[in-house]
């Protein structure tokens, strides 16, 4: 693509989101992408169908398993806005971290998780992944605690950056660093912060992971998933993709692609709220502790500051009081609805350890982090003075 078409990567955020890669003129000269509703592609005569085969041909799949018009268009605009070369798009966010790790693991790899993962990817690890002949360690978010595990056998690192729940961010130059020194491929789910907020490959990481359903989609009504990075990686899990069939719907892709169209109006609102709601929650008597990288408190606001843009929707805070008082005040909001997920429209709140961890007990969620306390609200569109105002009600009753 040349640098004066309208999605180019020297365009700005908002422009990629809304053209990035996108082709001129779309079919039937529409201005938004068709949705093509078709499991199967056919071919005019056998001597197509011998070019395609060959890789001749310039057209798309011949099977909705491994590709579509639709899905097409709309990974190629995922890849702009990340700034990678290729994009697969998936059914879930943990279909596209599941299909990546199977896709670059053999019996006997090593991997190195940090332990603020996502949890079901860490389930993923302990229940399948170790079936299957691969090793891993779960160590803290931070360079050095990766370093001190790497083994010789060790092909992979994966995190996530922001983390979950407590949005610690890992400074990823010195992880894409210490990646290339020792032949290692690095991997950040990147969902908290999108590509609006952190762009990872720019930092030298190989691949970038989203769940689409999140901020990407925006809207609490799809589940995708994505991976971005470098063709011939990219080229690998697309394969595997194939073979497992977590492809997204033609519907799903077109309501994706749309909701990545207000992507960077979205953010910057979710930006400043979350920001605005972290300094209340941060100033508030009965909050001894906000979770939030944009607070000059974080432990990781200097990096988060020098590798983002923006700080998300997501504010962790811990009530005093507890369980009880966290339930006390997440029934008294008004505003934010009770619910998993995080980066749609709609403020949503949970506690973690009855949303999450319920199965666990208090001893077993302390364990590995998650305070009774534990509060997390993903801060949507609305104003955040009404957010704020709906907070500090909900607090009184604390």
């Amino acid at each position: 693509m040349s640098d004066d078409q309208p999605g180019s990567p020297g365009r700005g955020a908002s422009t990629r989101a809304v053209h990035g890669r996108d082709a001129r003129p779309k079919p039937g000269f529409s201005v938004t992408t068709p949705i093509v509703l078709s499991s199967t592609f056919t071919f005019p005569k056998t001597r197509d169908l011998i070019e395609f085969m060959e890789g001749r041909a310039a057209r798309g799949p011949e099977y909705g398993r491994y590709g579509n018009p639709t899905e097409a268009a709309l990974e190629a605009r995922l890849a702009a806005l990340d700034g990678g070369e290729a994009a697969v798009l998936f059914s879930s966010g943990m279909a596209a971290v599941t299909t990546a790790l199977l896709a670059m693991l053999r019996r006997d790899a090593h991997v190195v998780f940090t332990d603020d993962c996502y949890r079901k990817t860490r389930q993923f690890a302990g229940e399948l992944l170790r079936r299957y002949g691969v090793e891993f360690d779960l160590v803290p978010p931070t360079v050095e605690a990766v370093e001190r595990a790497l083994r010789p056998r060790t092909t992979l690192v994966f995190t996530e950056s922001p983390t979950n729940p407590y949005l610690s961010v890992v400074d990823l130059e010195a992880l894409a660093a210490l990646g290339k020194a020792r032949g290692v491929k690095t991997v950040v789910d990147s969902t908290f912060a999108t590509p609006h907020n952190q762009r990872p490959l720019e930092s030298g990481i190989d691949l970038v992971i989203h769940s689409a359903t999140k901020y990407l989609g925006g809207h609490n009504d799809l589940l995708a998933g994505s991976v971005v990075g470098r063709s011939g990686l990219v080229s690998g899990i697309r394969d595997v993709r194939g073979i497992l069939g977590s492809v997204a719907d033609p519907v799903t892709a077109y309501l994706l692609g749309r909701g990545l169209k207000t992507l960077a109006l979205r953010m910057e609102r979710h930006n400043r709220s979350g920001q605005a709601v972290a300094e209340f929650l941060a100033g508030h008597p009965k909050v001894p502790r906000v979770h939030y990288p944009g607070l000059p408190s974080h432990p990781d606001h200097a990096v988060a500051r020098r590798q983002m843009s923006g700080f998300g929707g997501v504010v962790s805070f811990e009530v005093e009081g507890g369980l009880e008082a966290g339930t006390r005040l997440v029934d008294a909001v008004r505003i934010p609805q009770i619910a998993p997920s995080l980066g749609g429209v709609e403020s949503l709140i949970e506690q973690p350890a009855l949303m999450s961890f319920y199965e666990l007990s208090p001893e077993e969620r302390e364990a590995i982090g998650i305070r009774a306390g534990l509060v997390r609200l993903s801060v949507g569109i609305e104003d955040a003075e009404d957010l704020i105002e709906d907070l500090a009600q909900a607090l009184e009753q604390v």
